[in-house]
């Protein structure tokens, strides 16, 4: 009998209550993911892992334009560089695109089925980066 190759594994940023990272929790458990849920209500993102997630897809991509903390900050309004969008969502996390996906190396925000998929195909080569 083959050894089975161990399941891999994602860790989720984002809130129990919210639809869409109940959404990506569901699409990695029917993938037999092991998954890691942060709940950001509990414990907020840290600087570290935030610089991670910007480093890679830029700080406006991280933030939830749509949503209605946006709107209330009166943030549609703002010009901002990447370190005052840094500093508003370290300083409020509502205001994350959620939810934020890690795998490895590779990250996203917000729904990305067709990249999860992506980094779940039998036919990608190794580890992930």
């Amino acid at each position: 009998m083959a050894p089975t190759a161990p399941a891999p594994r994602v860790q989720i940023f984002g809130l129990e209550k919210d639809q869409a990272t109940r959404a990506a929790i569901r699409f990695f458990k029917e993938r037999r993911a092991e998954v890691h849920l942060v709940d950001l209500r509990r414990k907020p993102i840290s600087p570290d892992e935030l610089r991670r997630f910007v480093q890679r897809l830029g700080a406006g991509a991280l933030l939830d334009t749509a949503g209605g903390a946006y709107r209330d900050a009166g943030l549609g309004y703002l010009t901002m560089d990447e370190a005052g969008i840094v500093e508003r969502l370290l300083a409020d996390s509502r205001l994350l695109r959620l939810p934020l996906v890690r795998f490895g190396e590779a990250v996203t925000a917000g729904p990305a089925d067709a990249t999860w998929k992506s980094w779940l195909s039998p036919d990608r080569e190794g580890r992930p980066r």
